[in-house]
């Protein structure tokens, strides 16, 4: 995706995040890594590091 595209894509991000818990540090972070463990359809646990601690990025996921 180019910059303008991911600017949209978080603007829409933050706009529908809960207002409750943890905001979240690197909101393009967490989103590339949905996209990883959904194209490559792997475990959680699979993530790769560059992502994260792999139970985070769960965690976030699963308050969504």
């Amino acid at each position: 995706m180019t910059e303008p595209d991911w600017e949209m894509v978080l603007e829409v991000f933050r706009a529908a995040r809960s207002r409750r818990g943890d905001k979240g540090r690197d909101d393009r972070r967490f989103l590339e890594a949905l996209h990883y463990f959904t194209v490559h359809n792997i475990t959680w646990r699979a993530l790769p590091a560059e992502f994260g601690w792999w139970n985070s990025v769960w965690k976030r996921f699963w308050r969504l």
